[in-house]
């Protein structure tokens, strides 16, 4: 059964962070998170809320926008898969993501992807086939819009994050 997409009001940062803290118990290995928005919508906020609940809650999250990418291990064991918190922003070539390790992180756990506009058109060429798509957009002063959609496994697990 595949669920529509749908909007979530997100009133400030820390709504922001528990959107993330949501997500994260439905993480499984091979999948993304595909963070969509413009500058300042809050897509660090959401994957440092995301990370923490698979790490501890005072778990140093800098945005990997230099460093490409941060891989982050689960607190204990069945807590959830490693993570690998990708920036695209300065990719230049979507074939640059793998050179980055996307596929190994994949392969080894989930990503969560900053940017992913950078994969080109199609970015299911780059990686697996369960995806959450969260796009970020601005509503009236702080408060913030996520609109979710999901692909393969997501497409169901979507029932999860409704309000």
């Amino acid at each position: 059964m595949s669920i529509p997409p749908h909007t979530i009001s997100l009133a400030d940062a820390d709504a922001t962070a528990a959107l993330g803290a949501r997500i994260a118990p439905l993480l499984r290995a091979g999948e993304t998170v595909l963070l969509y928005g413009p500058l300042g919508m809050g897509k660090s906020t959401l994957a440092r809320g995301l990370i923490r609940s698979l790490t501890r809650p005072d778990e140093d999250v800098p945005s990997p926008t230099f460093t490409l990418v941060q891989f982050y291990e689960p607190r204990s064991p069945g807590m959830g898969p490693p993570i690998a918190h990708f920036d695209l922003y300065r990719l230049t070539r979507p074939e640059e993501a793998f050179e980055i390790g996307l596929d190994e992180a994949l392969d080894e756990g989930c990503a969560l992807i900053e940017w992913p506009e950078r994969l080109g058109e199609d970015p299911s060429a780059y990686l697996g086939a369960d995806r959450l798509i969260v796009t970020l957009s601005e509503a009236d002063g702080d408060t913030r819009l996520a609109t979710v959609s999901g692909v393969g496994a997501w497409e169901t697990k979507l029932k999860d994050l409704h309000d």
